[in-house]
């Protein structure tokens, strides 16, 4: 075949391999904040392990509760002697016994009537479980702030984008009419010089902020579960947070610390403890168990006396340790001693975090009103100044200084934006609301 006829039909043949088989096309997914969250509560990997440790707790309630209930278990067993004998002498003639082979079926059942260990190891297996359990709302309620941070960043980095991409657009447009300007000798070269410096690094800029677009999108993926090759849109904005949420009224909502997850989890952890202390002292208690075994033999011997079934109990009393249980018994009270501070020091840390977290939201809803007043005259100042730039009033030095103030006005707005809003999340994380 032909060199060129050849390379042709490897051509032809990619080309009908290549429409067969097209390339998958990256998924799109338009998200909002709430179908982020949702999502995330049943995608995020660490959920679904805090979902785990509870069933985790539940299965080790069970194999508790289990150790005090009824034990079935059976054994058969073989013996054979191979012809072995004894000599037994019974009168004037010795006899001697072979050994035949044996063989038998054990049966027993065997139950715990008293152990003061057992019914203390129940309720601090109940406790576990709820420690769990409730480790999972409080994984959950981080959860639900960590996207909805997340969520507010990956806007904040689009619209930090989309401010630069604004003022390229602007300067673009003054640059072209300035060239004119030069052009006509109404304006200097140094001019157009000066705001193409300013467009160049706008552009640096503007590379920059794809970039941290890219990656507070990557981090929302994280966070949801969502696969990494997933093309995200998100519909919502922060603009329309901002107008929704009512800021003021978590300022005025009471706190309630019993309502707290962490406390929650310290107060069970206190009575963990406290059962620790009642667990040690129960090691004084007798235990009391009973069982039942029967024998069926399947091989008999020829000499066999053991009966077939057998009950009784056996009764375990502690008498002397040497101290040895009275020193657990006081290492159980110190614990649970140290339980009870910490509980006490969590419930100040608390208090004081929830007059911290109100004073920064008063603060950031008082700084978000100073910037935004900010940014109405910044856009004012460089409007106009933009107009007498273009009849030959002011120079290009002003009207850059106007740019990058307003360009400053627009960045302060936006950050004083995401701070309000991450301030309110932070203070619906602990009043357990969001």
């Amino acid at each position: 075949m032909p060199k060129s006829l050849y390379t042709r039909f490897i051509l032809l043949l990619s080309l009908i391999t290549l429409i067969a088989n097209p390339t998958e096309a990256q998924e799109e997914l338009h998200l909002t904040l709430d179908s982020a969250r949702h999502h995330a509560l049943e995608y995020n990997k660490n959920l679904v392990n805090a979902g785990l440790a509870v069933d985790e707790a539940g299965q080790k309630l069970r194999e508790t509760i289990a150790q005090g209930l009824p034990q079935l278990d059976a054994a058969i067993d073989y013996n054979n002697f191979f012809g072995s004998t004894a000599e037994i002498t019974m009168g004037p003639l010795p006899a001697e016994i072979e050994f035949n082979p044996t063989s038998n079926l054990n049966v027993s059942v065997g139950q715990l009537i008293f152990s003061g260990s057992y019914i203390v190891g129940i309720q601090t297996a109940r406790l576990f479980r709820e420690v769990t359990e409730t480790s999972l709302e409080k994984s959950k309620l981080d959860i639900r702030a960590e996207v909805t941070q997340a969520y507010y960043l990956a806007l904040v980095s689009e619209e930090s984008k989309a401010i630069v991409e604004q003022n390229i657009e602007n300067l673009r447009d003054i640059l072209k009419k300035t060239r004119a300007m030069v052009d006509a000798g109404v304006a200097e070269e140094v001019d157009y010089d000066q705001l193409s410096v300013q467009v160049n690094m706008l552009e640096n800029s503007l590379r920059a902020a794809e970039r941290q677009v890219e990656l507070a999108h990557n981090m929302l993926l994280l966070q949801t579960g969502l696969p990494a090759d997933t093309e995200l849109v998100l519909t919502d904005r922060l603009s329309d947070f901002v107008s929704k949420t009512d800021f003021h009224s978590s300022l005025a909502a009471p706190f309630n610390i019993l309502e707290n997850a962490d406390y929650q989890i310290m107060e069970l952890q206190e009575k963990i403890a406290e059962k620790q202390v009642n667990l040690e002292r129960a090691s004084f208690l007798p235990t009391i168990t009973g069982f039942y075994n029967y024998t069926e033999k399947l091989l008999k011997p020829e000499f066999d006396i053991t009966p077939n079934h057998v009950i009784g109990f056996n009764i375990s009393i502690p008498i002397f340790s040497s101290g040895i249980r009275s020193a657990r018994v006081n290492q159980a009270r110190i614990n649970h001693q140290i339980a009870e501070n910490q509980k006490e020091l969590l419930a100040d840390k608390l208090t004081i975090q929830e007059k911290q977290l109100r004073y920064n939201l008063n603060n950031a809803i008082e700084q978000f009103e100073s910037q935004k007043a900010n940014l109405t005259v910044a856009e004012r100042v460089f409007s106009n100044l933009k107009k007498k730039y273009e009849q030959g009033l002011v120079s290009s030095l002003d009207l850059t200084t106007a740019n990058n103030n307003y360009l400053q006005a627009e960045n302060s707005y936006i950050s004083a934006m995401i701070q309000l809003l991450e301030a309110q999340v932070e203070m619906d994380k602990l009043l357990n609301s969001i």
